[in-house]
């Protein structure tokens, strides 16, 4: 599903993001990224979708490459891939379904978006994904009506919509309270087992990643420190990844109480 193989990202600056990474990532995994801030995770993610340019390596995905892929490629590349954001990236002014059916827009013509003339088919696809997350209710309601923790259940069911082979989430709990976080965690490793689609989310929070994790991937100072079964980590392998011991404030539990 995805291949990396010695992929370097340097920013302006000559800030070197990521260093020299190679790790596969087979299709239906579930993996968890983590690592302190600015150890190089949400860089990771954007590479596989191409919004962040190699500078060395290679990156592919179903077999394609992604580094200097052209614009049709990278279109295609993208088709297959759902996108969860941290901070949800909703219009909040229009409706849940409305949101949903933003995955669905490379599946339509454009005037029939631009005017929200949907075909049948593609609102039966968005009220299926909002089903899937349990908020199907709240389908015609304005998003900005919405709690934190249902307005990312809409980006998970507008992911959805886009019915991928690849989920990236990025930081998806990160502004959610604890109750909230793991029920957000719950629906995308359900997703996951059912559904089959390979999945790769970036975590700060070390209990989450235990929880719900299947396979562990550590990042630090945007080296690859740790790849493993989640089941072979204990304290020295977090405190490997970090550098240091661990805080309360790497635990959800702890630094939500």
């Amino acid at each position: 599903m995805i291949e990396f193989d010695r992929a370097t990202v340097i920013y302006p600056g000559g800030l070197k993001a990521l260093k020299d990474i190679s790790l596969t990532i087979e299709d239906g995994e579930f993996v968890v990224v983590v690592g302190l801030s600015g150890a190089g995770k949400s860089t990771m993610l954007r590479v596989i979708n191409g919004l962040v340019p190699l500078a060395e390596g290679s990156v592919k995905v179903n077999g394609q490459e992604v580094r200097g892929a052209a614009a049709g490629d990278l279109r295609d590349i993208r088709s297959d891939i759902g996108m969860i954001f941290q901070t949800f990236n909703l219009v909040n002014r229009s409706t849940v379904i409305n949101n949903v059916l933003a995955g669905r827009l490379s599946m339509v013509p454009r005037w029939r978006s631009t005017i929200g003339l949907w075909p049948k088919a593609d609102v039966e696809v968005a009220l299926q994904s909002l089903e899937r997350v349990g908020i199907v209710d709240k389908a015609y309601e304005r998003a900005s009506n919405l709690s934190g923790g249902q307005q990312q259940r809409v980006g998970i069911a507008r992911a959805l919509a886009q019915e991928p082979e690849l989920i990236l989430a990025d930081e998806p709990v990160a502004s959610l309270d604890p109750v909230t976080s793991h029920m957000v965690m719950r629906d995308l490793q359900r997703i996951n087992r059912e559904l089959g689609i390979t999945t790769l989310i970036n975590l700060h929070f070390l209990d989450l990643a235990r929880a719900y994790g299947q396979r562990l991937i550590g990042l630090r100072d945007g080296e690859l420190v740790f790849d493993g079964d989640i089941a072979d980590v204990d304290e020295d392998v977090f405190r490997g990844i970090y550098g240091r011991a661990i805080t309360p404030e790497d635990l959800l539990d702890a630094a939500g109480t």
